[in-house]
């Protein structure tokens, strides 16, 4: 898959010197950035085919074997708790077609970590949601994200390439149902898309006693097409919303990535997540392992460490490999670099599309 290069090289951060690389302690990068969060990709496979994501046909599907097991997963999610990781999200691809994502959220949820039980997520499309619901509870899951871009029957079809809107509402609805809380809705704002339903979302996600999040589209797609001009940034979507309610600042963002207003005096909340526009790279806490087994730093890292290959290499015992996922966590961290580099002249997508990371 050949990158797009607009410009000059980009300008990297050189590889940090293992020497200088904490050995305890959290994990900490050279900015002071402690991670905490742990996103965790359980599959590459989806059950729509989202345009801004991934191809209609041909996916070049992770192979079987390259998937990490459910003990490996949680085993690597032991790893980071006991350098600071006190949170994890479930993501793909799709991760309810993982067929034990019910026993994928209990292991994880027994882990202990330095603020009590690991606290579990999910972000989901929602399709299987209404079948799986009451079991995730069970299991231990504290809230989801469901992805819903449009209301209306054709957009969705068009959008995702499949006539599963009815499904989707019905995941939301068992989500709300459910009583986890916040429940979150995320959409992509698109331009000549969906940019004229951003009041008619939000107005649903309040009848479903939910808070509607807009993200800006960024160049994660599998075609590499993404163009900044045609992308609906965070200021417009707020003045969309401006037309129709009253917003207000909530403040005290932290780590969260979505900038929160309440709406006409609350309770109800809306967030936008201008990715590209006004980054949150400067309070990350975030560190990804895909599906396959691979550390990434940030969303749009051009660089991985690979810690499947240390869990079946049988040359090492167990505490040797624990040893070496442990640094291998800690020195992809400390080479996190500053920010994404969208605006960088020689920002270079990444190769791997959203569907094949993690979101």
């Amino acid at each position: 898959m050949n990158a797009v290069n607009i410009g000059i090289p980009r300008i990297r951060r050189a590889e940090p010197d293992p020497a200088t690389v904490p050995t305890e302690g959290p994990l900490v990068d050279s900015f002071g950035r402690i991670h905490r969060d742990l996103r965790i990709s359980l599959t590459d496979r989806c059950s729509l085919r989202c345009t801004y994501c991934m191809p209609e046909e041909g996916v070049p599907w992770l192979a079987k074997e390259t998937l990490l097991t459910t003990p490996e997963i949680v085993r690597i999610a032991r790893i980071a708790a006991s350098v600071g990781i006190v949170e994890a999200r479930l993501t793909g691809g799709e991760p309810l077609l993982r067929p034990d994502i019910v026993d994928v959220v209990r292991q994880l949820a027994q882990i202990e970590t330095e603020t009590g039980p690991m606290r579990i997520s999910l972000t989901t499309n929602g399709l299987a949601l209404p079948k799986m619901m009451d079991d995730l509870v069970a299991a231990g899951l504290e809230r989801v994200n469901v992805s819903i871009d449009t209301l209306r029957r054709d957009r969705y079809r068009d959008l995702t390439r499949r006539d599963r809107l009815d499904d989707a509402i019905a995941g939301i609805r068992a989500a709300r149902d459910s009583g986890l809380r916040p429940l979150k809705l995320n959409a992509v704002a698109m331009r000549g898309v969906n940019d004229d339903e951003i009041c008619d979302l939000v107005a649903f996600a309040v009848e479903n006693q939910a808070e509607m999040r807009f993200i800006e589209q960024m160049p994660l797609d599998a075609g590499h097409t993404w163009k900044r001009e045609e992308m609906v940034v965070g200021e417009e979507i707020l003045d969309a919303l401006r037309e129709r309610f009253r917003l207000d600042p909530v403040g005290g963002r932290g780590a969260s990535p979505a900038e929160e207003f309440t709406i006409d005096g609350g309770p109800y909340t809306v967030g936008v997540i201008a990715s590209v526009t006004a980054p949150f790279c400067g309070a990350c806490d975030r560190v990804r392992l895909t599906a396959d087994g691979q550390i990434r730093n940030c969303l749009f890292a051009r660089d991985e460490s690979d810690v499947r290959r240390v869990l079946r290499d049988e040359t090492l015992t167990e505490a040797e490999q624990n040893a070496a996922v442990e640094r291998i966590l800690r020195v992809s961290i400390a080479g996190k670099l500053p920010g994404h580099g969208i605006d960088d002249p020689g920002f270079l997508q990444p190769d791997r599309p959203m569907s094949a990371i993690g979101g």
